[in-house]
């Protein structure tokens, strides 16, 4: 079940707490609505908030009002007219009006929304249609004015009948109601849609927060992981160096002679030895390329001259199996920008693979040749970002007829530990770290590794390497 936010936040959402008519409707709105419906009148109108502030106010204050307030007597009739219309407080929704001496009248009506009184409309001041005489009660306010003057002044006063005044007040709170719930419908809309967007927000921060505790400690987890075998394989080689050598003494008899099934076990000994010490030096250097320690000394590197001794090395093993291995390489090959005994490595392994997987009478054929990459980028200096520059590689391909990689298992086979026939029963063996280790040395070279189908069989690996820097072409 859902957690229901807190009653006080419900509250600020709903707006059950209250709100204000400027929280509803904008001023200018008010205005301009205010406005016509004193134009539509020919009538002064005020509009007053909950707190008593004006908020519109349509027609300046009348001539007659401004005269009265040029002698004592006349303003502190004004002030009483001001407290008077102050002091009407209607609240049912019918309008209440206020006389002023001079019979002109006020008529003021709540606007209620919501069960809530938000505003005061002041309609005003108005002559009542049928009155023509002027009230002799004018002529009393203050002696000092006169009273051909308060007479022109007091028929400048708007008129009209109680009917149109009432007709009037409806009109506007009935607008103003139908404003105010547009304006309550759409601030309910954006406060709803602001709370969704700061849950959500902090739901992800949340999230973001979990994901960098789990990263860091990730990251803890790989370096204590990468120590552990940095200190196991460096404990394992010291005494596996040991065993190997003593196994090679005793075959060479120096303990004495052995017969033939000694010799046997002397010999699967120092085997068994030579494979762990391989799988232990597969181990360090895994750790040192994952936590960036591996010197790499960059030089020219002939990629020929290196091809063939790749495929010295292995011939007797490709040999054993009665698998052809050859290598060519086209003429005039640019040389390679790289660590020899590092790209040795890389080779040799995908090479040792490929043998591995081909079965008698197959085949494994390591070609090289140079090919022309687009530039991405300006790593090289400020003369590459011309258009069209381009770069020479080469590209190197380890082709064979074996069992060949799924498609669905390519991207896979270069994770460390990672073996697409992973059971006990399999016919090859190995750790699953040769090609992982391929992998993170092509890329400290700045090269590419990839695989390729070799139809109907077997399998391509791809490794794509820079020649010497500066070698650009157009």
């Amino acid at each position: 079940m859902t957690d229901l936010p807190p009653a006080n936040t419900l509250d600020r959402l709903t707006m059950e707490g209250g709100f204000t008519l400027e929280e509803l409707v904008n001023r200018a709105t008010l205005v301009e609505l205010c406005a016509g419906v004193a134009e539509l009148f020919s009538v002064p109108l005020r509009l007053f908030n909950g707190s008593g502030a004006l908020v519109v106010d349509t027609h300046p204050s009348p001539r007659l009002h401004q005269y009265f307030g040029t002698q004592s007597g006349g303003r502190r009739i004004l002030r009483d007219i001001v407290e008077s219309v102050k002091a009407l407080n209607p609240t049912s929704g019918m309008a209440i009006s206020a006389v002023c001496p001079s019979s002109s009248r006020f008529l003021v009506a709540p606007v209620i929304y919501d069960t809530r009184r938000l505003a005061r409309c002041v309609l005003g001041p108005f002559v009542p249609s049928e009155l023509e005489q002027v009230p002799p009660a004018l002529f009393q306010i203050d002696p000092g004015l006169e009273a051909g003057r308060l007479t022109e002044l007091w028929r400048e006063l708007p008129r009209m009948t109680d009917a149109n005044a009432n007709a009037c007040v409806r009109h506007l709170t009935k607008t103003l109601e139908l404003v105010l719930f547009s304006g309550h419908r759409a601030l309910l809309a954006s406060n709803m849609h602001l709370a969704s967007t700061q849950e959500s927000y902090r739901e992800l921060e949340e999230k973001n927060a979990n994901l960098s505790l789990a990263y860091e400690r990730l990251k803890e987890l790989d370096r204590l992981k990468s120590n552990f075998l940095a200190t196991v394989s460096h404990e394992l080689r010291t005494p596996l160096t040991s065993i190997i050598g003593y196994s090679e003494m005793l075959s060479a008899g120096i303990a004495g002679e052995l017969t033939t099934e000694q010799l046997d076990f002397v010999n699967t000994i120092h085997e068994k030895g030579e494979q762990l010490l391989e799988l232990i030096k597969g181990l360090l250097d895994l750790t040192k390329l994952e936590s960036g320690t591996l010197n790499v000394r960059m030089s020219e590197v002939d990629m020929t001259a290196l091809l063939e001794d790749v495929v010295a090395t292995l011939t007797p093993t490709a040999r054993r199996k009665e698998v052809e291995l050859t290598a060519s390489s086209e003429p005039g090959l640019l040389p390679v920008w790289g660590d020899a005994p590092r790209l040795r490595q890389v080779f040799v392994n995908l090479t040792e693979n490929a043998v591995k997987f081909t079965p008698a009478g197959g085949s494994v054929r390591l070609t090289a040749a140079v090919v022309m990459e687009l530039l991405e980028d300006d790593e090289d200096g400020p003369a590459v970002v011309l258009k069209g520059l381009k770069r020479p590689m080469v590209e190197v391909r380890v082709a064979d007829t074996g069992i060949g990689i799924p498609p669905e298992e390519r991207n896979k086979v270069f994770d460390a530990f990672y073996q697409v026939d992973s059971s006990s029963t399999r016919e090859a063996g190995g750790t699953g770290l040769g090609l992982s280790i391929v992998r993170r040395l092509v890329d400290s070279h700045s090269g590419l590794v990839w695989i390729e189908g070799n139809q109907p069989n077997g399998t391509v690996f791809c490794v794509k390497l820079p020649c010497k820097k500066g070698s650009f072409s157009g």
